[in-house]
């Protein structure tokens, strides 16, 4: 099969083959993933839960979203670097690894949400960001995806890393 055959290109690679032959270079990788991980979830939570009106109440979700986002990229950023790394260093594996494919399904669902959230319901923020306004059911319903999609990303990925023998 195609796919295969470029899978094990990429994990013949320079970088991949020296990830996965170096006994302490993929347990940091995977420990800077998981930091960065940490942050993503732990700063997207931070707005999902003010889009629910649980949390960070005295703070406009614009103001919120403005100051937090930029750090969730950056994270994220990390995260997806580091993810690769780990990915080429057992690239046909972790392809044919259902948790792993289940995992880039639900990372793609919470990019689409996002996508939405933005194009949608952020569009007309001033008129439901206002002090003293109810969040619509849209960006309650886009927060709540979030949050259960993120849950999911988190619990796949460790799963997936106790599922490569």
């Amino acid at each position: 099969m195609q796919i295969d055959r470029a899978l094990e290109w990429l994990q013949s690679t320079p970088i991949a083959v020296t990830v996965a032959e170096n006994d302490i270079l993929f347990p940091w990788i995977e420990s800077v993933h998981v930091l960065a991980i940490v942050l993503v979830v732990g700063t997207i939570s931070i707005v999902d839960l003010r889009l629910l009106g649980i949390a960070s109440l005295d703070i406009s979700a614009r103001r919120l979203m403005r100051d937090v986002i930029p750090y969730t990229w950056g994270a994220f950023a990390v995260a997806a670097i580091t993810g690769s790394l780990m990915f080429s260093s057992d690239a046909t594996h972790y392809a044919h690894n259902r948790l792993f494919q289940i995992k880039l399904v639900m990372l793609g669902l919470a990019g689409l949400n996002m996508a939405v959230f933005h194009l949608f319901s952020e569009r007309d923020i001033e008129r439901w960001d206002a002090p003293g306004a109810t969040t619509p059911m849209t960006a309650k319903a886009a927060a709540t995806i979030s949050l259960l999609a993120w849950i999911a990303i988190v619990s796949l990925g460790r799963g997936t890393g106790f599922t490569m023998h």
